[in-house]
């Protein structure tokens, strides 16, 4: 049964047996019970919200700079969102990321980017975000003389929802417009604070007291290849191939491209294994003459088991026979290039705007894209060289005819040396990559520097930035980060393998608290964000209202309170479609 259903079971029960007991009037006055939503309600608190507030101008001033940042991320917000409405709208296909309703949930288990291994810290974190955004509510309320009637937390079912103020209305209508909208910013301020505490411990934590363990990590065993059948697995860490160390990936291919096709390699944990290596495709261009999976046995009738004896067997040749365990394949050798752009040096010499295959520049092969980055990296603007390449009229390049190109470089804008003007390059020789070993590395490195592994550098406040924005989309950084294929929802399960911890407290204290701050961090800054939706009962409602009339208020006559009405539900009304066609659309249309 999927774990969706054992959910929806027990708020069913929850909700039949909470609703009898409150029909039968046996819970205390202070509880509240709504179908499966659960209000606790107390008055206690309110006298340390008085003392909290005296500090008015200060508290005051903090309100103000929660307005503005609000203000900001509304109106940011609100155009990122319709224009990626339209965009699922006119192309649903091009739409990546969340594609699922269910994944904008912020639940366990339910949400695929948000594993069940995380989740005592995720409610940990929920928790720290209600209490600190509906304290600040509360706090700005008595900064403001606005009288709370209760406070409290609401439960769906077990589950907490978010603590609540509820502000006494009479006394809030009394009160000027910027004192109400103050009071409404503070919460996601303060949610925003948290982000940046946790986040900051948390690189305070990862950068002293966790190192990355010496050696390869293997997030997986691709399947059928011959580290899986060897016996290697995910949360292996190789530390020597044939008794030679190796402390990273490069060293690790460095000793493979120079060993016999059987090696032996260490692991960190477990006994070693003895790898008899073999040609396998493990990633392909859609409609490439091999598919992933196929085993590659020989070039030009020359028998290959080695990536760096495949790479031996090509060089130099413009054309190639590959003999697989499916039969015989022919294609010419060169990076495959997804496109021409019609502005660009080689699309100026003739050359139409469609996949091909490059085989050679300025008679310099080019296999692969470093490859042709190399060649490239060799010469200048204004040169003027030939370029084979092969194509037809479609999609289909491997099959195409010979062409030959005259083309004069432009400056590459990005680095020095020479530009050619093609795109979407592909990893691989003529878009197929092979591989002898078979396993999946995990990028314990950069995690572990986007964690804060490897300090601040010369600017330590951009840096500081650029990983608060990294870490945010490390939950999903297999659809956020190119060339990341893992996650990271915390250290858990297996990733804790890869790393290793210093000082007086043990593993499981260190990943526990650095767990915990990662994910307090990450549900603060989305629960503030998610209150910032210009759409009531949202904070960012309310706040949208208060803009709508102080600018009403700046024209000239006397406008009608329908026309901030009508205004702000029209905002309102776009950017709930929006987020709905954001969510529904893709599937949809697709």
């Amino acid at each position: 049964m999927r774990p969706l259903w054992w959910i929806l079971a027990g708020i069913t029960l929850y909700t039949a047996v909470a609703m009898a007991l409150s029909a039968r009037g046996l819970l205390p006055a202070s509880l509240r019970v709504a179908g499966p939503l659960l209000t606790v309600h107390t008055e206690r608190g309110k006298v340390l919200l008085d003392r909290l507030a005296a500090p008015r101008r200060f508290w005051r001033a903090w309100g103000n700079f929660g307005v503005g940042l609000a203000v900001v991320i509304m109106v940011g917000s609100f155009f990122g969102v319709l224009l990626s409405a339209v965009s699922a709208l006119s192309d649903p296909g091009a739409v990546g990321g969340i594609t699922r309703p269910q994944d904008a949930l912020v639940i366990p288990g339910v949400n695929r980017f948000l594993p069940w291994a995380a989740a005592v810290d995720i409610l940990f974190g929920l928790l720290v975000g209600l209490v600190v955004h509906e304290g600040g509510h509360g706090l700005l309320c008595r900064v403001e003389d606005i009288e709370i009637e209760s406070m409290g937390v609401a439960l769906l079912a077990f589950v907490p929802l978010g603590a609540f103020v509820q502000p006494d209305e009479p006394s809030r209508e009394r009160a000027d417009r910027g004192g109400k909208t103050r009071m409404f910013a503070a919460g996601v301020t303060n949610n925003f604070l948290v982000t940046l505490v946790a986040f900051g411990l948390l690189f305070v934590v990862v950068g002293g007291l966790v190192t990355v363990v010496a050696g390869v990590p293997v997030g997986g065993a691709l399947p059928g290849s011959p580290a899986e059948e060897a016996g290697v697995e995910r949360g292996d860490v190789i530390t020597s191939v044939n008794g030679q160390p190796v402390a990273n990936e490069s060293a690790f291919e460095a000793a493979l491209a120079s060993a016999d096709r059987e090696v032996t390699v260490g692991r960190a944990e477990g006994d070693d294994v003895t790898v008899e290596r073999r040609l396998i495709v493990t990633r392909a261009v859609v409609d490439a003459p091999l598919d992933t999976g196929t085993a590659v046995r020989t070039v030009d009738g020359e028998a290959v088991h080695t990536e760096s004896g495949f790479e031996a067997a090509v060089d130099g040749r413009e054309v190639v026979e590959l003999g697989t365990d499916e039969g015989t394949v022919r294609f010419p050798v060169g990076v495959f290039v997804s496109s021409v752009p019609g502005d660009g040096p080689l699309a100026r010499s003739g050359a139409p705007d469609t996949p091909m295959l490059v085989a050679s520049v300025d008679g310099e092969p080019t296999p692969t894209p470093e490859a042709l980055a190399a060649v490239l990296a060799n010469r200048s603007a204004n040169d003027t060289v030939e370029v084979v390449a092969y194509h037809g009229t479609g999609t289909d390049p491997w099959r195409g005819d010979r062409h030959v190109y005259e083309v004069t470089l432009e400056a590459n804008p990005r680095t020095e040396g020479g530009f050619l003007g093609v795109a979407g390059l592909q990893e691989g020789t003529s878009g197929v990559l092979v591989d002898d070993f078979g396993i999946d590395t995990y990028p314990a490195d950069q995690y572990h520097a986007f964690l804060g592994g490897s300090g601040f550098g010369e600017d330590p406040i951009s840096t500081f930035v650029f990983r608060m924005v990294i870490l945010l989309t490390m939950p999903f950084a297999n659809v956020a980060l190119p060339g990341l294929d893992y996650n990271f929802a915390g250290f858990n399960g297996f990733v804790t393998d890869f790393y290793a911890v210093s000082g007086p407290l043990g593993a499981g204290a260190v990943f526990g608290l650095a767990n915990v701050l990662f994910w307090t961090g990450w549900v603060n800054v989305n629960l503030g964000l998610f209150n910032c939706i210009p759409s009531y009962p949202l904070d960012g409602g309310h706040i949208l209202r208060s803009a709508v009339e102080a600018l009403l208020a700046r024209l000239p006559g006397d406008p009608s309170p329908a026309v901030a009405t009508a205004l702000t539900g029209a905002i309102s009304a776009s950017m709930i479609l929006s987020l709905l066609g954001l969510l529904f659309l893709p599937q949809l249309l697709s």
